[in-house]
């Protein structure tokens, strides 16, 4: 779902059924003016669904016991491409100076949910009534708070706060940080760009979504609603998806594990590749 204007927004709805392939759920927020903004968002998340059509149309098959080629690992890959494709732009063409994109996405499999999160968009998790952002924002703010310096409630009104230490396109080379989620039956994943984590809170969140927990459509628009009577100057934009099955575990009160993978190899090999292309 996206919201550009207060009383102007888009819901779309789908109903997948996961098997060893998997399925990308994706969140991109443009910054270096609105035109910039844009297209650096729309690029990143084109360049992604391209890379894996091309897979596919390769017979390239994903594989869960190799973390390079599973479905997180193609991710990770194709989130570095799109830097490339995205920092070139910027730099052959005046228009599209200084543009970038946050990149906050998510692989789905029957094993397993997998993040890959590039600046200062979110994931949650929405499990057994209680909510969890399980991405850190790449930001000056979230730094300052790590450090000590200043409250995570102090973050809301920085002056800093909208200053993101990663995007793509922004530099030529980006680390993104990539991790792992165990999934249980019912949850719920909510991935959104500023313009909805800045205007609501997360139990506000949490309780919108878990009053209609049966129509992730209501929810969605909802959200929007409230974010927008807050305020809403902001572009929001926002991916909810509900995981059901009955062979998934039964949600449980213990805090979420978050598994952080390592890329390092495919990270150096990507870089090579992207110096080849140039």
């Amino acid at each position: 779902m996206s919201s550009q204007e207060p009383d102007e927004f888009v819901i779309e709805s789908q109903k997948f059924e996961i098997d060893e392939s998997g399925i990308i759920l994706a969140v991109s927020d443009g910054m270096g003016g609105a035109l910039a903004g844009e297209v650096a968002s729309k690029m990143a998340v084109e360049t992604v669904s391209q890379r894996f059509l091309e897979e596919a149309d390769l017979e390239k098959t994903v594989s869960p016991n190799n973390l390079n080629d599973s479905l997180v690992g193609k991710l990770y890959e194709a989130t570095i491409y799109a830097n490339h494709l995205i920092h070139q732009q910027g730099r052959s063409d005046p228009q599209y100076n200084g543009m970038g994109a946050t990149f906050t996405g998510v692989g789905i499999t029957p094993e397993a949910v997998d993040l890959v999160q590039v600046g200062d968009s979110r994931a949650y998790l929405i499990r057994n009534n209680r909510i969890f952002q399980i991405t850190k924002d790449q930001s000056l703010v979230q730094q300052l708070i790590d450090a000590g310096q200043i409250q995570p409630e102090e973050a809301e009104t920085h002056t800093l706060k909208n200053v993101i230490l990663q995007a793509l396109g922004a530099q030529n080379e980006i680390f993104p940080v990539p991790a792992r989620l165990m999934p249980q039956r019912d949850d719920i994943l909510l991935l959104c760009s500023d313009g909805l984590s800045n205007k609501l809170g997360s139990e506000d969140m949490q309780k919108i979504i878990s009053e209609n927990f049966e129509q992730m459509e209501m929810a969605a628009a909802e959200l929007i609603k409230q974010a927008n009577e807050h305020g809403g100057e902001d572009n929001i934009t926002l991916v909810l998806a509900k995981i059901t099955g009955s062979e998934l575990p039964e949600p449980d009160d213990e805090n979420v594990n978050l598994e952080f993978l390592d890329f390092a190899d495919l990270h150096d090999t990507a870089d090579q590749d992207t110096v080849k292309d140039s």
